[in-house]
């Protein structure tokens, strides 16, 4: 109670035009110190993270690369081997029906 007192009488002293001008002096300054001291180091550590992230997705993206690479290569190399095996076998298949 004691303060609406001192707000009351400084409204009476002063005028409600300057206290609120007074009060909302407050509210910038506390607003703009929230947002040095609390809000700008938030920020600055989201950016590191995210920028340590985005290094992690790059790298992972070049492994995904290298490994669809590989795995192409093994099929190419499985398939000839599959091909080979079937040409072997009909000309295995043709030799013995060419001596009988």
């Amino acid at each position: 109670m004691q303060e609406e007192i001192n707000v009351v009488q400084l409204i009476a002293d002063f005028g409600f035009p300057v206290v609120m001008l007074f009060g909302l002096g407050y509210f910038v300054y506390y607003v703009w110190n929230t947002i040095n001291k609390i809000i700008e180091p938030a920020i600055d550590d989201m950016k590191t993270t995210i920028i340590r992230l985005t290094d992690q997705l790059r790298l992972l993206d070049q492994d995904m690369i290298r490994l669809k690479e590989k795995v192409d290569t093994f099929v190419k190399i499985k398939e000839d081997i599959v091909n080979e095996k079937t040409i072997n076998a009909k000309r295995t298949r043709t030799r013995r029906n060419s001596k009988n």
